[in-house]
């Protein structure tokens, strides 16, 4: 009889599943697994959250700029258009009397070297700088006359000065034309 007592007894033991103790340990390395992911997800967020900000901002000062540059009269060569709100005179305009060439426009759109009277620069929040220190945004514009000489390529170019997130630093570039009315 003390044989067939063992027999029910252990069967008895090995189908009760689970005690205490593994469950608490399988918990915990859920939980260390989830607490994980959780991390990882937010800083993803907040860092596509900051990039994608960055990106619709550089956008947005593009077409700033652009509005600004089309608000002028063709033949415009005096505005100060590096400040704002603008000046009769001071700036460039949209380069008046510049040639007509289409190959060599007035201002230009490479971040290494920045043409004078044809650059302005953006803190964090858009706000218009003095110079260069402290600028979180490039804004820079070029704008070549056609040959026929009635028409006029404005290109605006903005950049951040660094990425935000993961990634470049973002930039864009817009392109419009202006010609000219009698």
């Amino acid at each position: 009889m003390g044989c067939a007592m063992r027999t029910a007894r252990s069967k008895h033991q090995s189908a009760d599943g689970f005690g205490l103790i593994e469950v608490l340990i399988a918990m915990s390395i859920l939980l260390v697994g989830l607490s994980a992911m959780l991390n990882m997800f937010t800083l993803a967020a907040g860092l596509n959250a900051n990039q994608g900000e960055a990106a619709k901002r550089v956008t947005e000062y593009a077409q700033d700029k652009m509005e600004q540059l089309l608000a002028l009269d063709f033949s415009d060569a005096a505005t100060n258009t590096t400040v704002y709100p603008t000046t009769a005179a001071g700036g460039t305009g949209l380069g008046g009397a510049m040639a007509v060439n289409t190959t060599v426009p007035a201002g230009g759109i490479d971040p290494s070297s920045p043409a004078t009277g044809y650059v302005d620069y953006l803190g964090a929040s858009g706000n218009l700088l003095a110079d260069s220190n402290g600028a979180l945004y490039v804004r820079q514009w070029s704008i070549s006359t056609g040959p026929t000489t009635t028409l006029k390529t404005i290109t605006v170019a903005v950049t951040a000065t660094r990425s935000l997130g993961p990634g470049r630093a973002p930039s864009t570039r817009v392109v419009a034309y202006k010609s000219q009315t009698e």
